[in-house]
Formats: C-alpha cells, sequence, structure tokens
C-alpha cells in the first residue's frame, strides 16, 4: 500500500517545508468561529510540527463554499500569485476539505495541501509514543485516507486483472487500494485489542492496590504537563505548543496532608477534534472515565479560555464522563497576567469552592490545590470498626500498607482497628 498521501516529507538536513496557513471564515456557518483567534490557534498548530517553517496565513472571508474548489475563482486565482511569490510548498486548510477540493486547489496552486484534519494527524504521528498510541494514530490516519483515496487515484476508469482471491476480475485501483485499506485496518484493530486487554489487566491490578485516580483534562496548551511534571516531579515532555502530550501518563502522589493518589496527565482537547481521532483515542481517556476528581486546567490568560473550557465540557460529555464526578476547574498561568488582572482572577476563584487559581510554572497556588484535593477525598471516605485475631495478620498488614487504620487496640484475642477508608478499598479489603 503507498504512503499516505498527506504525510509530509521529512529530511535529515536542516531544510523546512515553507507553509501558508489560510483560515476560511464562512458567513453562513453556524459553527464559526472568531476567525482571528481561530487563524492564530491553527498556525500553532502548524508551528507543533518541527519541519514546517509558517511563512504568512491569511484569513479568507467566504459567502458559500464553492462544492468543487471550496474558494471562488478570483480569490484561488489570487492566492496562486501569493503563494508563487512566496515560494509555498504547503498549504495548510484550518478547516475540512474534500477529496475533490483538495486535489483542484493542489492543481491550481501547484502545491501540496493539507486540511485541518490532516494537519492533526501529523502532529499526533509525530508525538505518539506508546505502542496504544502509534497503533490508534495509525487507524485514524489509515480511514482518512480511505475517504481520500479518489484524490490519489484519477484514472478511476483503469481496471485490473485478477485471479479471484486478489480483486477479481475487472476491480477498479481505488477498489483494490481500499480493499488494502480495510485489511490494515482489521490488522491493527486486533493488535489494538491485544494492548486494551493489557491496559485492562494493570486497571486490574491498581484496583488491588485502590489508590485514588485524579485525571488532568483541559485543552490543548493550557499547562497540564507542566503541573503534572510540578507535583509529580515527573519529566513529562511540557513545552509551549499544541499537543505536547499525547499518550497518557500516570504517577503517585502523596498530598500534603492527604492519601496518596494516581495523578494522570492526558492528551490536550482542541476545538474541531477530527471525528476519527475522537473514536481513536477514546481509550486514552479511560481513566478520566475512571477517575475520583477530575482537574480541568484552564490558560485563564487566553483571550479564548472561556470557549476553550465550553469545549474541553463538551467533549468531557461526549466521552461519557459521569455527571456527578467532583471536578475543580484549575485556572492555570497567571504568570502571563498583569497584576490587577491576576488580582481579580485570584478574587473571582476564591469566591467558589471548585475553582482554584494557580500558577504551575511559578508553583502559586499548588498548595492549596493539593488541599483542595485532599479535602474531596475525604469527602468520600467513612470510618469503621473491624476486629481481628491474631491470625488475621495479612488482613491488618494490608489495611495498614493501604493506610487506612486511623486507631488500633490489641485485645486479648486480636486487635480492635478504626478504619476510615473508601467504598473501593473496602470492596477490596472483603475480597482478601
Amino acid at each position: 500500500m503507498s504512503k499516505p498521501d498527506f504525510q509530509i516529507d521529512e529530511t535529515d538536513g536542516p531544510a523546512l517545508t515553507r507553509a501558508w496557513v489560510l483560515h476560511p471564515d464562512i458567513k453562513n456557518d453556524n459553527a464559526r468561529r472568531d476567525p482571528a483567534p481561530a487563524l492564530a490557534e491553527a498556525i500553532a498548530l502548524a508551528e507543533a510540527m518541527p519541519n514546517l517553517e509558517v511563512v504568512g496565513s491569511d484569513i479568507v472571508p467566504l459567502r458559500t463554499v464553492s462544492a468543487g474548489q471550496l474558494f471562488g475563482k478570483g480569490k484561488i486565482d489570487e492566492l496562486h500569485d501569493l503563494l508563487h511569490d512566496n515560494e509555498v510548498e504547503l498549504v495548510l486548510v484550518d478547516g475540512p476539505v474534500t477529496p475533490v477540493q483538495q486535489r483542484n486547489l493542489e492543481k491550481a496552486w501547484n502545491v501540496k495541501l493539507l486540511d485541518r484534519t490532516g494537519l492533526i494527524l501529523e502532529i499526533f504521528s509525530d508525538r505518539a509514543a506508546t505502542r496504544e498510541g502509534v497503533l490508534q494514530v495509525e487507524m485514524a490516519a489509515l480511514n482518512y485516507q480511505r475517504t481520500r483515496l479518489v484524490r490519489a487515484w484519477t484514472h478511476l476508469e483503469r481496471q485490473r486483472g485478477g485471479l479471484g482471491f486478489v480483486g477479481g476480475p475487472g476491480e477498479t485501483q481505488i477498489e483494490a487500494d481500499r480493499r488494502a485499506i480495510d485489511d490494515q485496518l482489521v490488522r491493527l484493530r486486533r493488535q489494538l485489542d491485544k494492548v486494551v486487554k493489557t491496559r485492562a489487566l494493570h486497571r486490574a491490578a491498581r484496583a488491588k492496590i485502590p489508590f485514588p485516580i485524579v485525571a488532568l483534562v483541559g485543552y490543548t496548551n493550557a499547562g497540564k504537563s507542566t503541573l503534572f511534571n510540578k507535583l509529580t516531579g515527573a519529566d513529562v515532555m511540557a513545552k509551549d505548543m499544541l499537543f505536547a502530550t499525547l499518550d497518557p501518563t500516570m504517577r503517585s502522589l502523596e498530598l500534603l496532608d492527604g492519601p496518596e493518589i494516581i495523578l494522570s496527565d492526558t492528551v490536550g482537547f482542541i476545538s474541531d477534534l477530527p471525528t476519527e481521532l475522537v473514536a481513536a483515542f477514546r481509550a486514552t481517556l479511560e481513566e478520566v472515565l475512571a477517575a475520583d476528581i477530575v482537574l480541568h486546567v484552564r490558560d485563564i490568560s487566553h483571550d479564548e479560555s472561556e470557549a476553550q473550557a465550553r469545549n474541553v465540557r463538551d467533549i468531557m460529555t461526549s466521552l461519557g464522563v459521569p455527571d456527578d464526578t467532583r471536578t475543580f476547574e484549575v485556572w492555570n498561568k497567571l504568570d502571563l497576567m498583569e497584576g490587577d488582572k491576576a488580582a481579580a482572577m485570584r478574587e473571582r476563584a476564591a469566591r467558589d469552592e471548585d475553582v482554584l487559581a494557580i500558577s504551575a510554572l511559578t508553583g502559586e497556588g499548588l498548595d492549596d490545590l493539593q488541599e483542595a484535593v485532599a479535602a474531596a477525598l475525604q469527602g468520600a471516605l467513612r470510618t469503621a470498626d473491624l476486629s481481628l485475631d491474631f491470625a488475621d495478620g495479612r488482613k491488618r498488614a494490608w489495611l495498614f500498607e493501604r493506610d487506612v487504620v486511623v486507631s488500633e487496640t490489641q485485645t486479648e484475642t486480636g486487635f480492635d482497628l478504626v478504619v476510615r477508608w473508601s467504598a473501593d478499598v473496602e470492596a477490596a479489603y472483603l475480597r482478601l
């Protein structure tokens, strides 16, 4: 099977692909976004690719969308001259582009073209590190490529012979390629099923030591990984770029004056996330679905912070995160705000027990964050009295290992204990 036609060529040398970013501002689009921040985000997406050089960008106002070419003829001619003069090799369109539109625009401009989905797939392909992440990206890329074979094969009338087991007499090239992609998807799904089963075994093993799970979620580049590193001392990739983290990372953390927890860092969300990736990356967000507490990290210094927060909430709802999951909004990046604005944010946060204002970079507010999480977890704990015989030494040791014993008194036959535990720990104890 041929290499996906949306893949950007990589070289060993310093040469970069010269790219131009276009944001179509469609006036009659119900989902229309403010074009200026939308273009800025698209540029940030492009800059997240290490082998691209963004040499220019434009907002292109559109009253209607041309079914065959997206833009009108006059605008296509105008952009042709602009792209030619700037020696552009790749055009990035911040929005969906049909296979026919892509083929026609590439022919008109003599450049490669990627739409928003293709670019995000490129970034994910470049960043995925775990076996599961790599498989999910491959599946998403193949599903994307499958819909665009009409672009790769313009000679659709060509037919090939065959012996039946290859494709049969008269099968067109596009049908053969689609069959090859489908076969590869089946193989990838089998491999992914094995990886998912392994993750399920790991979760089952963790359930035997049921520490509470606290999951970090948020818009991409909100500062989740910086916060994760600051709290746990880990060295997860944390850069000022979109999708710096793609694969889920988990570390144990003992809260200040609180219990030990498992802290989970997750992939950042983004508006108009390709449907292929919503499905493919659902498994990487399993820890969010099982979380006792969700920390919704927001870049409060960003002009579009509220819109980004709505997008994150919508995606969490679509993923099926339970409505009763305790959630804190963590207003991050106070260090990027001017004094008066930062002070106003601190005051607003102080009036809402479910909002915490912090700077993951400087450490401001992190003690308050840990205390709030510990208090929320304590609220989910209950006290119980237990009596153990001397022969129950294994159970007694198990309770002390989980740090749930409040007090212990030795009796003539064994021990009386007062424990404070969650329902999960109690259930695990009863299975001993």
